[in-house]
């Protein structure tokens, strides 16, 4: 007979339709708190805001971030909002479940002139020609398609050639469609040129080197290689070219609902954060070009001195 974690994890298989990663996430964050419940000798179902809040500390005392310990937080909300749905746990309200509250974050964007040249660096790394045209299209995808890593990555071979527009299915399974610049495309076109791998329409578009599909670590490892050669800040990392895509749309004029869709955030909240990147890239270029910018801030220290 399965347990209720097999059918919360079923649940979100077959009807949220989660990719592997977010799974692998949940069932980590679910078997940490049943673990704790257990050394505790507190059934599943008669878990209290007392084993809550024990918890969260022994988390906190593990040093984790609150941001880790939010994820963890929804994870168990999920599994209990199942539970009380489908009669596994009726009694249980888990809206005492809270996470600890986040301190306010601005998404980390890289420039455009920063964004360009980690992509025309792959052409300088070692290794053979088909690689580098491959991380090419990857990144070309998450800068100029707004991507995240996972959905670059699920892409199928049916879904090349890529036309003017995209279907992606995003978290939840929700799909959404996004356009398609020219240099995105002809980055996966070059991609599929190349590639000396073809499993068809349902096989994956990019691979390893080993035939197969490529990881998100393998593009985190390119990341890592090309922001030391570049000497670029611990940031740029590949979700911060999502956040790349977004900043400079809106700099650029782009309608924030606009860019909440092509992102496929649920909320406008989450699209609002870029708001603030671009308010701190404009103040940021405003002092460091404006010619009474410098003299400003003499006469302020003067004034601190006087």
């Amino acid at each position: 007979m399965a347990t209720p974690r097999q059918i919360w994890i079923d649940w979100l298989v077959h009807e949220k339709r989660y990719p592997e990663t977010t799974l692998d996430a949940y069932s980590r964050d679910l078997d940490g708190w049943l673990a704790h419940l257990e050394g505790l000798s507190c059934p599943i179902e008669q878990a209290s805001r007392h084993e809550f809040r024990s918890w969260l500390s022994s988390l906190t005392d593990d040093g984790l971030a609150r941001s880790s310990i939010a994820r963890k937080v929804s994870s168990i909300r999920s599994f209990y909002r199942y539970g009380m749905r489908s009669g596994l746990y009726p009694s249980l309200d888990p809206s005492f479940m809270k996470p600890p509250r986040q301190p306010a974050s601005i998404p980390k964007a890289i420039s455009e002139a920063d964004a360009s040249q980690l992509i025309t660096a792959i052409n300088s790394l070692k290794g053979p020609d088909w690689v580098k045209t491959r991380d090419v299209a990857v990144l070309s995808l998450l800068y100029g398609c707004g991507l995240r890593i996972s959905e670059a990555l699920g892409l199928r071979r049916g879904d090349a050639p890529i036309g003017p527009w995209l279907r992606i299915t995003g978290k939840g399974g929700k799909s959404r469609e996004v356009p398609v610049i020219d240099a995105v495309r002809f980055a996966v076109d070059a991609w599929l040129g190349a590639c000396p791998f073809d499993q068809g329409p349902e096989g994956p578009l990019f691979f390893s080197a080993r035939g197969g599909a490529l990881n998100a670590r393998a593009v985190q490892r390119l990341m890592e290689t090309l922001r030391f050669q570049l000497g670029l800040d611990d940031h740029a990392t590949p979700h911060a070219l999502r956040h790349s895509f977004a900043t400079h749309l809106l700099a650029g004029g782009g309608d924030l609902r606009a860019i909440q869709s092509l992102l496929g955030h649920a909320s406008l909240g989450t699209t609002q954060r870029y708001t603030a990147v671009d308010t701190a890239m404009l103040e940021d270029i405003h002092r460091s070009t404006h010619p009474r910018a410098g003299r400003a801030r003499t006469v302020k220290n003067l004034d601190k001195t006087s």
